[in-house]
Parts: C-alpha cells; sequence; structure tokens
C-alpha cells in the first residue's frame, strides 16, 4: 500500500483524535470577536479558505484567508493563524517574520522542531497528523477537523461519513471520464479547489473548481459526455438538471462535505493507479516549497 493510501485510511481516526484535542490544544486558536487572517500555500490555503467561512458563518468574526505570498500588508488583525504541514515553507516563514512584533501568531503544524515553531508566537502541534507522502490528505483534514470543533461543530456525523467513503465504491469509474470540475458554496469552495488538486497533484488529470454559482457563467461549456460535475455540499437549484443536459455525470451526495473529499482523494489515487504513476513520487513536487536565497 502507498503511503498515501494509507494515509487517506487514517482519516476518520485521526479526526476522532483531532476532535479530542481540542481542550488541550484550543487555547490558543482564534477567539470569539477577533478579526483574523488565516494563511497558508496550496492544500493549507484551501483549508485556510474553509476555516474562515466557516468561522464567520459561525459569528466568531471576521476572518479572512490568504495565500502567505498574498496577505496586504497595511491590514491589521488581532492574530494570524498559520496552516502549514512541514512547518518549512518559506512564503510563510517569510510572512511570520515580516509582520508586526506586536502581532500575534499561532501556526498549526505536523513536524516538531520545524523553522515555524521558532517563528511563531505559539503552537499547535498535530505531529500525529504528518504524513511521508507528498500528495497532503491527513493533515490538511485533521487540521480542519480541529478547526471545525473548536467553532462547535459536532462532527460525529463527518468520521461516520468518512468511514462510508472509505469503504464505499466511487461516484465515478475512473475508465469513463476525461475531466472533472469540482463545485463548492461557502465554505466548500475551499473544499472543491482541495479536490482538484488532488487529482492534478496525484494523476496530472484534468480538473477545474468554482464556486458553484459561477459555473454557469462560462465553466459549464466544457461539460460534455466522458466528464463529470461534482459538488460539495447541497448544489444550486436546476444545476443537476443543466449539467445532465449536456451529457456530463453530475455528483452530488448527503455526505459531509469533508468526508466526500475523501472519495475525491480516492478517486486521484485511482487515476494515479490507472495512468501508472507512482502517487507517492509525483511529477515536480516536493513535501514543502523551500526556496534558495
Amino acid at each position: 500500500m502507498s503511503y498515501a493510501a494509507s494515509e487517506i485510511a487514517s482519516q476518520p481516526e485521526s479526526w476522532r483524535r483531532a476532535v479530542a484535542s481540542v481542550t488541550t490544544l484550543g487555547a490558543e486558536l482564534p477567539g470569539v470577536g477577533e478579526r483574523v487572517a488565516v494563511v497558508g500555500c496550496g492544500t493549507s490555503w484551501f483549508v485556510a479558505q474553509c476555516y474562515a467561512a466557516l468561522r464567520e458563518a459561525a459569528g466568531h468574526g471576521e476572518t479572512d484567508a490568504f495565500a502567505a505570498s498574498e496577505i496586504p500588508a497595511y491590514r491589521a488583525y488581532h492574530r494570524v493563524l498559520a496552516i502549514t504541514r512541514s512547518g518549512t515553507t518559506t512564503e510563510l516563514l517569510d510572512l511570520l517574520r515580516q509582520l508586526p512584533d506586536d502581532t500575534p501568531t499561532v501556526a498549526v503544524t505536523g513536524t516538531a522542531g520545524s523553522p515555524v515553531t521558532q517563528v511563531a508566537g505559539h503552537t499547535v502541534l498535530l505531529e500525529w497528523a504528518d504524513e511521508r507522502s507528498v500528495v497532503q490528505t491527513r493533515f490538511a483534514t485533521s487540521t480542519l477537523a480541529l478547526l471545525r470543533h473548536h467553532l462547535g461543530e459536532d462532527l460525529g456525523r463527518a468520521v461516520a461519513d468518512a468511514e462510508q467513503a472509505l469503504s464505499g465504491p466511487l461516484p465515478v469509474s475512473p475508465e469513463d471520464i476525461d475531466q472533472v470540475t469540482f463545485l463548492g458554496r461557502g465554505w466548500t469552495v475551499g473544499l472543491a479547489h482541495e479536490a482538484a488538486l488532488k487529482l492534478r497533484e496525484a494523476a496530472g488529470f484534468w480538473t477545474e473548481s468554482y464556486p458553484a454559482m459561477e459555473y454557469r457563467h462560462g465553466p459549464i461549456s466544457v461539460a460534455q459526455p466522458g466528464r463529470a460535475v461534482w459538488c460539495f455540499g447541497p448544489p444550486p437549484e436546476r444545476l443537476a438538471e443543466q449539467v445532465a443536459a449536456t451529457g456530463a455525470r453530475f455528483i452530488a451526495d448527503p455526505l459531509d462535505p469533508m468526508a466526500d473529499l475523501v472519495r475525491a482523494q480516492r478517486l486521484a489515487l485511482a487515476l494515479a493507479a490507472q495512468r501508472g504513476l507512482d502517487v507517492d513520487r509525483p511529477r515536480h513536487l516536493t513535501r514543502s516549497v523551500v526556496l534558495g536565497p
């Protein structure tokens, strides 16, 4: 079994551990009423997008999500939350070093003793969720599970749905598709972006991702037989019928959206196997982007 497959399969238990750890790790996370920026790179940026939407929807305070290289220098925040599996990503470390000294910072990371633990004011360490694979799965979803529970969500259904997502059939066969577009609304827009990234990273597969209401504003033009449109969470009214009219497959199931992401991760591995690719050695990728001077 590949590292990636093993880590994908471990997610339900990892989410249970994330939920249980909130009582000991949650004190450093943003409090109600704080104005917060959440930053990350790649997958971590998409987790940041999910959390920002969830936090605002829960009424905990204004929350912005940025790629670490793109946070506006002129904005002031009560706290900056950085998400980084390796703790070594250059852009994120540079950002934390450049913030005003009086800006509280906290990093969620999977790697003890990494540079981010020296740069951030506080560290939330999820070492048990770290991964050997380059393609990130378990750390990202465990971080999101931690953050969702910290906002007051009960993740019992999400864990049960993830177990179902691991054992049930995929909603589409790799042999039957040559393109997938992922859609989301609210916090699941970040999940759509992350699902698309998994298929690109693991299998070099053509994927796109959009807010669901934007899909009819142009992207639907690529829909046709042999392609799929996958929506995380309830789809917009009439979208299923409009996609069906193109001949494309429409996928929207009542699973918790984070559990539905597990199915997309499994599809990424299946596509990689179909294409004869080693998912643990994806092309042109490394576990962390560390730039030279």
